[in-house]
């Protein structure tokens, strides 16, 4: 069935229409959810956060009785786009997209409006359109900030409470940023540099490459393996192969910093911290990560409880299920190129060693057997 948005949506264009083909739309809104269905459109299985994210929106829609129809494109863009308008084609009333190529998606979704089927964005905005109508994010900017916190916590020159120590030691690091098609990039690199720039500015930190700007050290797809590559080219123009210092590389994602990782062990400094590895931030909480964090291996990891990201994507559901506008709690910070998307921002945290059990095995979300192995169960 298609709904009727009987709210301000309307107005915008955006509201779900009556079914096209026998006009079996409620017409005021309220339809049962046994009755509607939610296209998920997610952008991998390569990677542990996607998964869980897919499975949380599932899980969560069905528990509120809805019909699913849950795709991973396995960063296809092509097939992102097949999937979507399969999604369309088989019926879809709403759709809830977390975007490969945030630019990518135009023509999908103007189908999607031309049927009366709201869009809602899920932790990557939708760039180039008019027709996303919310996005559910957390605040990527702060998300930034504390990839760079926490950093410079590794490094010395904050505490646990983000307050300076007084450390006047000069430091070496290196730059890593995420996927350029990414609108979170952006978010995260702008964040992280701010928090950067009074120590690069008075040279308590100086990166030996030179390569600071976001194009230069962006990772095509968040992937590993170029990021590892990315690392060993690093080590063999800047750093003699390996023999001279570095202390801390800034990651902003968990795979990449495996990634670096790798290149670092493989060049010789050292298995953990405390043998010299460099320091390392990270995002997502990935299992493996956290098992290195809790090794020594890696320092951080932001975590970004992809359950609660879930139920707010459920809540913005259900509210143009039941012809309502979702709640934003941010009306400014997202545009996308032709419109500010209301949004609803959710908070992060800093996972280090000594918070592990607090953050993700008290919430449960890592158990501790699964922290032990590395693996999630």
């Amino acid at each position: 069935m298609r709904l009727i948005a009987i709210t301000g949506a309307v107005a915008l264009g955006i509201g779900l229409a009556g079914c096209a083909s026998d006009d079996s739309g409620s017409g005021d809104g309220d339809g049962a959810a046994e009755d509607i269905t939610v296209g998920v459109a997610m952008p991998t299985e390569t990677s542990e956060r996607w998964i869980a994210d897919g499975e949380a929106v599932e899980s969560q829609l069905e528990d509120a009785g809805y019909e699913v129809d849950l795709q991973f494109a396995n960063d296809d863009i092509p097939r992102q786009q097949q999937q979507i308008d399969q999604m369309i084609t088989n019926g879809a009333d709403i759709l809830i997209v977390a975007s490969i190529d945030g630019t990518a998606l135009a023509t999908q979704l103007e189908n999607a409006a031309s049927k009366g089927i709201p869009v809602v964005a899920y932790d990557r905005l939708i760039n180039g359109t008019e027709n996303v109508d919310f996005y559910v994010t957390f605040d990527n900017y702060t998300v930034g900030v504390q990839q760079a916190q926490s950093l410079l916590r590794g490094l010395g020159y904050l505490d646990e409470n983000n307050e300076e120590t007084g450390l006047d030691e000069e430091k070496i690091i290196e730059l890593f940023a995420g996927s350029p098609d990414d609108n979170n990039t952006g978010f995260f690199y702008q964040g992280a540099m701010d928090t950067l720039q009074p120590f690069l500015d008075d040279g308590r930190l100086t990166v030996p490459s030179g390569q600071i700007d976001m194009d230069t050290i962006s990772t095509l797809r968040w992937d590993q393996a170029t990021a590892q590559k990315r690392m060993e080219d690093l080590l063999t123009s800047t750093y003699n192969g390996g023999s001279d210092p570095l202390d801390g590389v800034l990651s902003p994602y968990d795979g990449i910093s495996r990634g670096i990782i790798t290149a670092l062990e493989n060049a010789g400094y050292g298995s953990t911290i405390e043998e010299g590895l460099p320091v390392l931030s990270g995002q997502d909480a990935e299992i493996a990560s956290v098992k290195l964090i809790d090794d020594g291996v890696q320092y951080a990891t932001i975590f970004k409880d992809t359950r609660k990201l879930a139920s707010q994507a459920v809540d913005a559901a259900t509210a143009f299920a039941e012809g309502e506008e979702p709640e934003a709690n941010d009306t400014e910070s997202y545009d996308n190129g032709v419109k500010v998307v209301p949004s609803f921002l959710l908070e992060s945290d800093i996972v280090v060693a000594d918070n592990i059990g607090e953050l993700l095995v008290d919430s449960g979300y890592w158990s501790e057997e699964e922290i032990e192995a590395g693996v999630a169960e």
